[in-house]
């Protein structure tokens, strides 16, 4: 037997705890009953008593010792009735004293005064098995005590007799709680038992087993149901993770196979003219650059995941963001023939990461723009209420079909792949929007009509409004980053246009990590 298991510990405690109760109610009964037929008996003596204290106050001064003593045989009959009888005149001259009981249960001749004549004592002679009650009386005749007793022995006797069935008694009880304590905590462990096999059962290729919920209403039901709700999104986590790596390594594989093939061109032809060099090579940096893109988008998404979000978080308004992020982008949309909007972007303030929300917006414009046709419109607009701020993005496009709106921010889903690859998106945009509004406590939902347009909105939480000094602080170290992105953009398209003179490579105006088409 395992000592340190639970249902043995169970099981102890439950013995220990049921043997102290019986022990406490054998000896409650024991005590209780003992106390109730001596109460009885001091209660028949009380009444005795007032028979002698009756007589010897109804007798006149003068009045004989033989007297008394016949009335108190003819009034009381102590030997008929088994009493014991005494008075004594004080200071210390006997009057009467009974003679031996009819049922011989004691000696009167043995017995001497056993309290003191000052008040009513109740006092219990156990060598003799009696109790006996001694009362002081002041009356005419003199000053009396009196001394009457019954026996206790059938009341010890009884006593005796109980105190050895719950000796006997007391034990098998004990023994029989040990066994069935024992039994119940191991049937009510069952269906941990059960849950701790299944689980034994489960596997990373083995996802969909379930643990058994017993339907008892108690702890183990909602520990069950809890377990299996962790289960299942355990289950969901790793078919995300794996689809997540399946469609990375896809995403990756493609480029990388142009990169291979467009090498391997280059190493077998022997004649090649410098056009042809150029165009091999001008291949080779747009699967280059769309690499790029798909590995910041996937370096964004893990530390979304990771969490590292929260690091320097400052009040943004939202209005100014969109702004800033409209002119940088109004070159694309320019060239696509596309107008945007921004006559309704009002102060709205929310607490957050500068560079993450203004991911957001380019994200979302990069998406209305790519899938607005030409001479369309995308608008911005912010507002901001008691319960927060509000962002929303909206277009004149080709929409989203209904069977797509809930897949529209899963990773590396697109509804045309083949137009979004085109465009250089890899299906990482709107999951990272997802990510970053998650990280942000903000809820985005999006509604579309197939050829009408689509509208993001984005609900950020109402946050405490921190002092002005560190938001124009953050605002002055966006705008560096921004010119900063600028220039390093710009250098890069310059390094290799001056790598490669005269080679056409398609770069958006305004480059964001990940902000690639998911619709």
């Amino acid at each position: 037997m395992n000592f340190r298991s639970l249902s043995f510990r169970l099981g102890a405690w439950y013995t220990l705890l049921l043997g102290g109760i019986f022990v406490l109610v054998g000896a409650a009964t024991f005590y209780g009953l003992q106390e109730y037929l001596r109460a009885n008996l001091r209660d028949s003596l009380s009444r005795r008593s007032m028979q002698v204290e009756q007589i010897l106050t109804q007798a006149p001064r003068g009045v004989s010792n033989m007297a008394i003593a016949q009335e108190i045989e003819i009034r009381v009959a102590p030997e008929f009735n088994n009493r014991f009888v005494r008075v004594t005149r004080l200071p210390a001259t006997l009057i009467y004293r009974s003679g031996p009981p009819a049922d011989r249960s004691f000696n009167p001749a043995t017995l001497s005064a056993v309290v003191l004549p000052n008040a009513i004592q109740t006092a219990i002679v156990h060598a003799q098995h009696l109790m006996i009650r001694s009362t002081p009386i002041r009356a005419a005749s003199g000053d009396y005590l009196v001394e009457l007793g019954v026996s206790t022995q059938s009341l010890d006797e009884g006593l005796a007799r109980l105190l050895d069935l719950l000796a006997l008694l007391l034990p098998v009880l004990i023994v029989c709680a040990a066994g069935g304590g024992y039994w119940l905590v191991t049937r009510a462990l069952r269906p941990v038992d059960r849950l701790s096999q299944t689980a034994e059962q489960m596997s990373m290729q083995n996802l969909t087993l379930r643990l058994p919920v017993a339907a008892s209403g108690d702890a183990l039901e909602r520990l069950a149901i809890s377990l299996n709700n962790m289960l299942g999104r355990l289950r969901d986590s790793v078919q995300t993770s794996r689809r997540f790596l399946a469609d990375a390594s896809h995403e990756l594989r493609t480029p990388l196979t142009v990169i291979k093939g467009e090498l391997q061109e280059l190493t077998r032809a022997s004649h090649l003219t410098k056009g042809d060099v150029r165009e091999r090579v001008g291949s080779v940096l747009e699967e280059v650059d769309r690499l790029e893109h798909l590995v910041s988008g996937l370096l964004v998404l893990s530390r979304l995941d990771a969490g590292e979000t929260r690091s320097d978080w400052v009040n943004v308004d939202l209005a100014e963001l969109a702004l800033s992020t409209a002119e940088h982008m109004r070159l694309m949309a320019e060239d696509r023939g596309i107008a945007i909007d921004l006559s309704e972007l009002r102060r709205a303030v929310t607490l957050g990461d500068r560079a993450r929300l203004k991911q957001i917006i380019v994200n979302l414009l990069d998406n209305a723009i790519r899938f607005t046709p030409r001479g369309g419109c995308v608008s911005l607009r912010t507002a901001a209420d008691d319960s927060g701020a509000v962002l929303e993005v909206s277009d004149t496009g080709i929409g989203i079909p209904a069977a797509a709106m809930t897949q529209v921010f899963d990773r590396f889903f697109r509804v045309d792949a083949a137009r979004s690859r085109e465009d250089g998106g890899a299906g990482l945009g709107l999951s990272i929007v997802k990510s970053i509004c998650t990280a942000h406590g903000a809820e985005i939902d999006v509604q579309s009509l197939v050829n009408n347009g689509s509208c993001f909105r984005v609900k950020f939480p109402r946050h405490s409004i921190a002092t002005d000094s560190p938001y124009e602080m953050a605002s002055g170290i966006s705008a560096a980053s921004a010119i900063a992105g600028t220039i390093s953009a710009t250098v890069d398209i310059t390094t290799a246009a001056r790598v490669l003179p005269g080679t056409a490579i398609e770069r958006p105006c305004c480059v964001s990590n990940g902000s690639s088409i998911s619709t």
